[in-house]
């Protein structure tokens, strides 16, 4: 199993970015999938989920402004991240558990700063 991310970088406070994460080794779409994030000396946080079926749920504080999203064709989870705070810096970290292990990406920096 190996999940790869990409995007993330540096924007503006209210800017948007993507991040996504491609997976392999698995068969994806049977598998729900899962954005955490972590900042230096803080524990890592569920952000969002997406079920095999498509169904999302979010942590309180980006509700409405992440969306995840999934495209099995292409084995790859997406999220979505508008009107960007400097609260959003962190890590983002793709997640799958997968016969009953936890799988990671290897992480990427999102940065929102003016």
């Amino acid at each position: 199993v190996q999940l790869v991310e990409s995007g993330g970088g540096l924007v503006q406070p209210g800017g948007s970015l993507n991040v996504s994460c491609v997976a392999s080794g698995y068969i994806f779409s049977i598998y729900a999938m899962d954005w955490y994030r972590q900042v230096p000396g803080k524990q890592r946080e569920l952000v969002a989920t997406i079920s095999n079926g498509g169904s999302t749920n979010y942590e309180d504080s980006i509700k409405g402004r992440f969306t995840i999203s999934r495209d099995n064709a292409k084995n790859t989870v997406y999220l979505r991240m508008n009107n960007l705070q400097p609260e959003d810096t962190a890590v983002y970290y793709c997640h799958g558990r997968i016969w009953s292990l936890d799988y990671w990406g290897q992480g990427t920096q999102v940065t929102v700063s003016s």
